[in-house]
């Protein structure tokens, strides 16, 4: 029998980001952004557990990362829509990073992950933007 996991979050981005791009979709300029958004309701999934974070993505929601804690470096945060959800960026041992886009309540999100890695890589961490 394994070690269960506690899912924190289970879900897709901030519908506040999909309502935004919408209402930019009304000028032409601004479409890529729009189509951007409505792939992301559709199709993103974040699943955050005291065990690992996953994300589900891509067309048809066909690609998935999985993560586990030991290997994330250093997380950044950047907050969108006026703070009410942000992006994050997690880079791992390896090099590469993930991003996860119109985070919901990614403040807590942030403290949450955070608390689950080693003091050497909290220190490297950050927010842009304030934190708080």
């Amino acid at each position: 029998m394994g070690i269960s996991e506690d899912i924190y979050y289970e879900g897709g981005p901030h519908v506040g980001d999909l309502i935004v791009n919408l209402l930019l979709g009304f000028t032409v300029i601004c479409l890529p952004l729009t189509v951007g958004a409505v792939v992301r309701a559709f199709w993103l999934r974040y699943r955050i557990t005291s065990r690992r974070i996953s994300v589900i993505g891509g067309w048809m929601g066909r690609d998935r990362a999985d993560i586990i804690y030991s290997e994330i470096v250093k997380v950044v945060t950047v907050p969108r829509g006026l703070g009410l959800w942000g992006d994050m960026v997690i880079t791992l041992k390896d090099g590469s990073r993930l991003e996860l886009r119109s985070l919901p309540n990614f403040r807590a999100t942030y403290d949450y992950i955070n608390d689950k890695r080693t003091p050497r890589a909290q220190s490297a961490s950050g927010a842009l933007g304030g934190q708080g």
